[in-house]
């Protein structure tokens, strides 16, 4: 038992230094205590001991830094690029707006021949725009898909004027690879869509029903059965395409009502027997 007393004894002076050293106050008035003095690292490398310590690479950081810089730098170039691209857009819809509005004379009965010398000489500075885009992104092979969201609405516009052009001077449909080479879209790089091309081609439709009804208020009786061949003939073409639920197929559903429109105007035409020559236009039919 007198070894067991001292041993209490010490363990309770050990348990009452403890206690004490919870107390900063109590330290200090202890001068015969003696304490080790600690040197403390370098806070950053305390933290990069903690990081290796935990798995995480050091470098990790640089990294992450390095590829959003090069992330800031792609997109920097390509706001650039997106910029010099509308800015030649912009001048395409401004020579489209020209050719259009020369266009709608037709509906007034003026000079067919006259209106399409006007608005052909538009179609030379429509190539020198496009070519300028095709010049644009030709350092940027394979790329042709990512901007053309930037044209892509005012090339349907520009199809759907030389669409109808065409139909104007010849009575045919203008083909896609027609429409390519009046614009000098020759180069593999960069073409004519051929989903612009057929929204383009819709967008012409729309406009042949007035077309249809002034013709016939200005005595032209016969233009309705030359635009509904072309229009049913356009329309079982249309209907070879295996076409999704989206713009494309909104707009072809839309050449239905264009196609009616023009039936009723030829209906009527018939019904009153107003033929250029006499004739019954039920007897002819829809042949051109």
């Amino acid at each position: 038992m007198q070894y067991i007393k001292p041993a209490f004894r010490n363990a309770n002076h050990t348990f009452t230094l403890l206690r004490f050293s919870l107390n900063p106050f109590i330290l200090v008035s202890l001068p015969y205590l003696k304490f080790e003095t600690f040197r403390h690292s370098h806070p950053v490398s305390s933290f990069s001991s903690l990081s290796m310590a935990n798995g995480d690479n050091p470098l990790s950081s640089y990294s992450l830094e390095k590829q959003f810089e090069t992330f800031r730098t792609e997109l920097e170039e390509s706001g650039t690029l997106r910029e010099r691209i509308r800015s030649v857009v912009s001048e395409i819809e401004s020579t489209t707006r020209v050719m259009y509005a020369t266009l709608l004379l037709v509906h007034q009965s003026r000079s067919v021949n006259e209106l399409l010398e006007k608005a052909k000489s538009q179609i030379d500075v429509l190539k020198e725009k496009y070519k300028q885009l095709a010049q644009i992104l030709g350092g940027c092979s394979g790329q042709y898909y990512r901007y053309h969201g930037d044209w892509k609405s005012e090339t349907q516009s520009v199809v759907s004027l030389l669409t109808f052009m065409h139909w104007l001077e010849t009575g045919n449909l203008l083909e896609h690879k027609e429409a390519e080479d009046k614009l000098g879209l020759n180069n593999s790089e960069f073409g004519l869509d051929v989903e612009d091309y057929l929204i383009g081609v819709c967008f012409m439709s729309n406009e042949l029903p007035r077309y249809v009804v002034n013709q016939v208020t200005a005595g032209d009786y016969d233009c309705p059965r030359k635009v509904l061949k072309f229009l049913t003939d356009l329309h079982a073409a249309f209907r070879l395409l295996n076409l999704r639920n989206d713009f494309l197929r909104k707009k072809f559903d839309g050449m239905k009502y264009d196609l009616r429109k023009v039936e009723e105007v030829h209906y009527d035409v018939k019904i009153r027997g107003l033929t250029p020559n006499g004739e019954s236009v039920g007897d002819k039919g829809v042949e051109g």
